[in-house]
C-alpha cells in the first residue's frame, strides 16, 4: 500500500514538473511569435502557432488527469 501511495505522489510530481516546463515553452513560443509578427515572417509565425497548439493540447491533457 505504501508503494502505491509513493508511486502516485511521484506521478503527480512528474505531472506538475511537466506542466511547468510546458508553461516555460509556451512563454518562449509566444515571444518568438511576437518576433515573427514584428518581422512579418509568415513561415516563422505559422511554425510558432503550430507549436503553441501542441503545447496547449498537452496542457489540457495534463489538467484532465
Amino acid at each position: 500500500m505504501k508503494q502505491v501511495m509513493n508511486q502516485a505522489l511521484k506521478a503527480k510530481e512528474v505531472e506538475r514538473h511537466r506542466a511547468a516546463v510546458l508553461r516555460m515553452e509556451m512563454d518562449y513560443e509566444l515571444a518568438t511569435l511576437f518576433e515573427a509578427i514584428g518581422e512579418d515572417n509568415d513561415q516563422k509565425r505559422s511554425q510558432c502557432k503550430q507549436r503553441l497548439e501542441r503545447i496547449r493540447l498537452e496542457l489540457l491533457k495534463l489538467k484532465a488527469l
